[in-house]
């Protein structure tokens, strides 16, 4: 049996992580206690999870969480793993919105609900609903709710009927088919992350359909792809104004807010 002094100095990927989820201990107790020899059982469950994530599996489906904002939420293989670039779209919602009035909102294509939840929490004034095609994403979803948040199963507007909102947000898919960067998301669910050749079919299809949806001076607000920014501002421009872009922390253009005409 090796003490945790052993494992911290081998070298394997993420191993102070993953020594954490097996000991449930902190990384600093990690170190405090790296004398410490790991028994036949943690041995075997570190053994386990090293060799998952040597094959590609985040660490946030190993460990079933990933934090965002200010909340943890739970995931899982059917749900796409939260992202820091989506808080931007918290940010903007805060800055938007004047948190005294109960503004319905609504999260399409919500996944573990990161977005809908977010904003729930923050301001319980606020009434948001939340979508989503997948049943075993809103599963999780509903898991995570630490505040009220209404969840409808369909695909896109087809789970809302009539209902109309003063913002619609929205994370959907948008990336290209065959892009190389889906190399390395093969262990999230495509159709969270894939919309078409030019990664706009989606996108296309929030925006044709928005303007029935909302209330008289509504919004919407689109995260997007590095590089899909002004393709969507022109998307945008026939039944929306007051198109406002952003980048996210990284410097590149990730989203879009434009309000009906």
């Amino acid at each position: 049996m090796n003490t945790i002094g052993d494992y911290l100095k081998s070298g394997s990927i993420d191993i102070a992580l993953l020594l954490s989820l097996t000991l449930k201990q902190s990384n600093t107790q990690l170190y405090t206690q790296s004398n410490y020899r790991l028994s036949t059982r943690e041995t075997d469950r570190l053994t386990k999870l090293t060799q998952q994530r040597e094959q590609g599996i985040p660490f946030a489906y190993l460990s079933g969480e990933k934090g965002f904002y200010h909340l943890n939420f739970k995931v899982t293989s059917d749900t796409l793993i939260p992202r820091p670039e989506t808080e931007l779209l918290i940010d903007i919602v805060l800055e938007l919105f004047d948190q005294k009035y109960p503004y319905k909102i609504l999260d399409m294509g919500t996944g573990s609900g990161i977005i809908a939840i977010t904003l729930a929490d923050i301001n319980p004034r606020w009434k948001v609903s939340a979508t989503d095609f997948s049943q075993a994403a809103l599963d999780v979803a509903k898991t995570n709710t630490t505040a009220q948040v209404s969840f409808f199963q369909g695909n896109w507007f087809e789970a809302i009927n009539d209902q109309t909102f003063d913002l619609i947000v929205s994370n959907p898919p948008y990336i290209k088919e065959n892009d190389s960067y889906l190399d390395g998301l093969i262990h999230e669910p495509q159709t969270a992350l894939v919309s078409g050749e030019d990664g706009l079919n989606d996108i296309r299809v929030i925006i044709d359909n928005t303007p029935e949806y909302l209330n008289k001076g509504g919004y919407l607000l689109l995260e997007h792809g590095f590089d899909q920014q002004a393709k969507i501002v022109n998307l945008l421009n026939k039944k929306f104004h007051n198109i406002k872009t952003f980048k996210d922390y990284n410097g590149n253009d990730r989203a879009v807010l434009a309000q009906i005409k």
